[in-house]
Formats: structure tokens, C-alpha cells, sequence
């Protein structure tokens, strides 16, 4: 269709001129506006295929599903590429890239004009949240990917419902997105949230060309939740029953490639007979305070877009069953018969595969035959173990918010936090050793607030006390807790098996929310003793259990030390609170020394 055909289709006057003024400056062959429709998307993936950007996999093996290969230089988000472009350089802060918003739009301008030429230009409306709730916003993103918008139709609620919704009014996130030539040199993915709008160009990456998803959903969504008192943060949600049929909600931050996905579906052990977990969200949650005084979420998103490697039927059964079908898998291997593999999947490599750059590959190739940071796109109603409430327009009730990295050292098996402001200082220093979702080394320690500090669309100062503040608006707070999984003993070895085991963990924070489990006070909060979790059926050492459940002073010393530095960093917008706070853990961890 023509872009005066579709004009006569679209009652909102600011969105046609807006997509007008981006097809004057790109000037595409032609502009299609996408509707969501089973149809369009059979003709989108035939597209695709046809121009080799998905593989179609066996329809025995993997039905409806699809394999992509990015280019080798574009693989992961690229963050030192990634800017918060705010007219003042201290909205943006001390942690974010910064850059002006005229100089950076002319920049933009220019490296996209006439950019779609020889291309199709697609207009993405989409929306974020359930449906007619009140979390709900509208965006749309314009881009000359098809592979974009066959993921975009995954990860958000597209096409006529958010056209719907939006009615004629002018609020929606305005997203801008061209590959380019995937040139790194000219590759730029830049926010501007005082203009509700996001402009990238140069990737297809996932992180970087799924607007929806870090661009919206966080950058943009942190900044709008500090002006109207709401949270949009890097958080699974998940819904813990008992057998009793009590359901209980609990909101997690977890860096990229942390477990948060597996949490987020975790399947109960053996010894839990009668327990379940639903899954409400893998990655995002927003956050309101509803009239009841309680913290409230809503996963905005309507699809996963999960690290593949180290996926299993162990580590998460669920996402192996609902990656089944009807997904799109990125930079894993294909198997001769027409199936996918990735390290981690707990079988064998076969002797043949191709792999993620489409070379042949074999066990003794030396190379890793899926990329470390490859992905799986699946829609959110794939999944077994999804939430009835997943798309209650209410959210659901939280009642414990819960930070972890990954650490070999330092941090406990588990903490819970003295306080409300104690809970958001643990949040604040939350450290982790970097992961393949980034690019950039890997296993290096970097603090990593909330999981937010790729993600939080202004001055991180400015963030935390807006955390702070949000205490004076929920009468009924959660419990805030800290987790590790990932702590090694002397030989190296993992100390917690994790995985499904974790919910052994999930079991005591709930019941130190209701009164029925003890916890020992130390300087840095309060951790179990070994007989206060239940380990039932579980093979491991009371040594090791206390090794794990160990706050040891000299490893916090050089911690406490880690974390000034950081709060320097951010200068004058830290918030008193916590500069407060982290003088009394000083002098808490001092006074606990031998």
C-alpha cells in the first residue's frame, strides 16, 4: 500500500503526519502500516525466507518457528552506542551516555536521509501492558526490518488494537528504526525522553531494534514513571502457590543472562509436592500503588525474548516446552534435520551442525556452535506455566521485591533487608559479573543497580530517590530481600544448585513475610541459619549451606569500599538516605571485625 492510501485509514492526524515526515526523510519504496493479522504475518515470514533473513526450521521439529543469523559485529546491545540525549546533561547523569538533542537529531537526520530507499518503511503500532488497563501506553516503530516486526508481533500486542486504543490522541512513544549497513560506525541508538520518542539506526539486533522492549519499556518508561509516581523496572514477576491455594507475588531484578527467565518459570521441586509458579513476566514489570496501598504489576510485554545458551529441560523445562513452537530463534545452531541447538542443552552435539554464522561445525570445531548471547523470540501464551492474571489489567498485588547478580564472593545465598531504605541501599549496590548480553568483557564485577544501570532513563541519583520516595505512597510496602546464586566455595564449585531448588529460598522470604520463619541479624541484614530453610531431600553439606549463608567482614570491607566509590560517582544527586546508610553499614561491618 501507498502512504496516501493507508493516511485514508488512520483517523490520528499526528501519527500520519509523524510517519509522513519520517517517510519524506527516509524516502522508502513504499510504507506499509501493520495490522497484526494472522495474514500479515504468513506474508511477512514468506517474505523473510524469500530474502534469507529466517530459516524456515522442520515442521516436524520446530512448527511455525524460524532461524535468524545477525551479523557477526551485531550480536548483543551495544551500550557505549546506546545515549540518553535530555536537554540538560544532568537529567541524563553521571551513569547514562549523553549527548545534545538538536546536535544528535541533525546527526540522525543525515545518516537516514534517503536510507530506506530500495526498502519498505513498516509503521508498528503496539502497545505495552494488558489491554484496557491502566498501566497500558501506545508506541509505534517505524523500520525497514521484516525480522523486527515478525518479533515485535511476538513481544507486544500490535497492530489494530493499539491504533485502537490510541485513538486521536497524541501520547504514544515515537520509535525510529533503520539497519542502515550495520556499519558499528554508524550505529547509534539514542533516547530522547522528553520527547517520548527513540531513534536507532545502524543494528538489528534485538536489544537495540526491538524499541518496545529496553528503549520503551525502560529508558523511556523510568523517565515517565518518575513524573506521574510509578516504577518501570528490569524485573520477572512471578506467582508462588502453596498447596493450600494461597497465591503470593514477588518482583526479582536480575541483570542480563542471570536466571531470571528460569526464576520467572521456575518448576517446584520434588519435595515441594502441591507448590506451583506461574509466570507474570521474564524480563519488565511496572509498577503502580494500587488504592489498596499495595505495590501492584503489570509484565508489559507480551513475549519473551530469552538467552538461549544454557536453556534446558534442568535449568527450565517450561522454556523448552513453549520454544516448541511458533518462535524465532537468533544465532543458535541448526541441526541437518531442520532442529536447533545451543550449548547448555544438556544433549550431545550432533557430529553435523551449522552454526550461527552458517559455517559447518563439528565437536571438534573449537568454536561455540550458538553464539553465547543467542536468543529465543515466543510468544508469552507458549508458555505452560503462564499466570491466569498475566493479562489482568490490574497487575498483580506484590508482596516481596527481590535483587541478585551473579557473585562468586560476598554475597550470601540470601538478605533480607532491615528496612525500606535498607532494601533500596542493597538495590543501589547490587554488583555483577558481566554477562554475553552486553558486548564487552566478560565475568568483570560492575555495580549494577536494580539491574537498571544499562536501562534507567535519567540521572541514577534522581532514581533512587525517587525509589525512596514511593515508601511515603505505599502504606502496605513490600518485604525487599537479595539473592545470589552464583556464590563458589574453595574448590570453585557452586555453592546452591539453583535452578528449581531456588524456590526452597522463595518459600522463606514468604514465610518471613507472614511471621513463621527466624533469620539472624548481621551488620549487612538478616540471613537464615541452615535450619531454618527447608532442605528436605536436597544433598548438600552442612558446611557447604553455611559457607553459602556466611557474611564474612573482610570480603564486605572491601565491598563497602566498592560502593563509595560508585555513589561518588553519581556526586551531589545521591540521595542523603543512602550516603547515611552506607556510613552505619561502615561502621557496622567495622565493629563485627575480629
Amino acid at each position: 500500500m501507498t502512504l496516501k492510501e493507508e493516511r485514508n485509514e488512520i483517523k490520528n492526524r499526528a501519527l500520519t503526519e509523524w510517519v509522513a515526515e519520517i517517510a519524506r526523510l527516509t524516502t522508502p519504496d513504499q510504507v506499509v502500516w501493520c495490522d497484526g493479522s494472522e495474514a500479515e504475518k504468513d506474508r511477512l515470514a514468506a517474505l523473510a525466507v524469500k530474502s534469507g533473513s529466517l530459516i524456515p526450521l522442520s515442521p516436524q521439529k520446530k512448527p511455525g518457528s524460524f532461524l535468524h543469523r545477525s551479523d557477526p559485529n551485531d550480536v548483543a546491545r551495544t551500550e557505549h552506542l546506546t545515549f540518553v540525549c535530555t536537554p540538560s546533561q544532568r537529567d541524563a547523569g553521571p551513569t547514562n551516555n549523553w549527548s545534545p538533542p538538536d546536535q544528535t537529531y541533525a546527526k540522525l537526520r543525515g545518516w537516514l536521509k534517503g536510507s530506506m530507499r530500495g526498502r519498505t518503511m513498516y509503521v508498528v503500532p503496539y502497545v505495552m501492558g494488558p489491554l484496557g488497563s491502566p498501566f497500558a501506553k501506545v508506541g509505534v516503530e517505524i523500520t525497514d526490518s521484516v525480522y523486527v516486526v515478525l518479533n515485535m508481533r511476538i513481544m507486544t500486542r500490535m497492530g489494530a488494537p493499539a491504533l485502537a486504543m490510541l485513538g486521536e490522541r497524541e501520547d504514544f512513544c515515537r520509535g525510529v528504526h533503520c539497519t542502515l549497513d550495520l556499519n558499528p560506525d554508524r550505529r547509534l541508538i539514542c533516547h530522547f525522553p522528553q520527547d517520548n520518542a527513540i531513534w536507532s539506526v545502524g543494528s538489528g539486533y534485538g536489544g537495540n531494534a526491538l524499541l518496545s522492549k529496553k528503549c520503551f519499556a525502560l529508558r523511556i518508561a523510568s523517565w515517565q514513571g518518575r513524573g506521574e509516581g510509578w516504577l518501570a523496572e528490569h524485573m520477572l514477576i512471578l506467582g508462588l502457590q502453596s498447596p493450600a491455594g494461597d497465591t503470593r507475588y514477588i518482583a526479582a531484578a536480575f541483570p542480563s543472562a542471570c536466571g531470571k527467565t528460569n526464576l520467572a518459570m521456575l518448576t517446584p521441586p520434588a519435595e515441594f509436592a502441591g507448590w506451583k509458579v506461574f509466570t507474570v513476566g521474564d524480563d519488565i514489570a511496572w509498577l503502580r500503588v494500587g488504592d489498596d496501598g499495595r505495590l501492584w504489576a503489570v509484565n508489559p510485554e507480551n513475549g519473551y525474548f530469552g538467552v538461549a545458551p544454557g536453556t534446558n529441560s534442568h535449568s527450565n523445562p517450561n522454556a523448552m516446552k513453549m520454544v516448541g513452537h511458533d518462535s524465532i530463534f537468533t544465532n543458535v545452531a541448526m541441526t541437518t534435520d531442520g532442529d536447533v541447538w545451543w550449548e547448555g542443552m544438556e544433549t550431545a552435539p550432533p557430529e553435523k551442525l551449522i552454526d550461527w554464522r552458517g559455517r559447518p561445525w563439528n565437536p571438534g570445531s573449537g568454536d561455540k556452535a550458538a553464539h553465547p548471547n543467542s536468543r529465543f523470540t515466543t510468544p508469552m501464551a507458549n508458555n505452560p506455566a503462564l499466570s491466569p492474571h498475566a493479562n489482568d489489567p490490574q497487575g498483580v498485588p506484590i508482596s516481596a521485591i527481590v535483587f541478585g547478580g551473579r557473585r562468586a564472593t560476598t554475597m550470601p545465598l540470601v538478605l533480607e533487608s532491615q528496612n525500606w531504605t535498607h532494601g533500596v541501599y542493597l538495590g543501589a549496590t547490587m554488583g555483577s559479573e558481566t554477562t554475553a548480553a552486553a558486548a564487552g568483557a566478560v565475568g568483570v564485577v560492575r555495580r549494577d543497580p536494580m539491574a537498571m544501570l544499562p536501562f534507567c532513563g535519567y540521572n541514577m541519583g534522581d532514581y533512587f530517590a525517587h525509589w525512596l520516595q514511593m515508601e511515603g505512597a505505599i502504606k502496605n510496602p513490600p518485604r525487599i530481600f537479595m539473592v545470589n546464586w552464583f556464590r563458589k566455595g574453595s574448590d570453585g564449585k557452586f555453592l546452591w544448585p539453583g535452578f528449581g531448588e531456588n524456590l526452597r529460598v522463595l518459600k522463606w522470604m514468604l514465610d518471613r513475610i507472614d511471621g513463621r520463619a527466624t533469620a539472624t541479624d548481621t551488620p549487612v541484614g538478616r540471613v537464615p541459619r541452615v535450619e531454618d530453610l527447608n532442605l528436605h531431600g536436597l544433598d548438600t553439606a552442612g558446611d557447604r549451606m553455611r559457607e553459602d549463608l556466611a557474611v564474612k567482614t573482610d570480603e564486605w570491607s572491601a565491598e563497602v569500599a566498592s560502593t563509595a566509590e560508585f555513589f561518588d560517582k553519581l556526586g551531589p544527586a545521591m540521595p542523603p538516605a543512602l550516603r547515611d546508610k552506607h556510613r552505619g553499614l561502615v561502621n557496622s561491618i567495622n565493629g563485627a571485625r575480629p
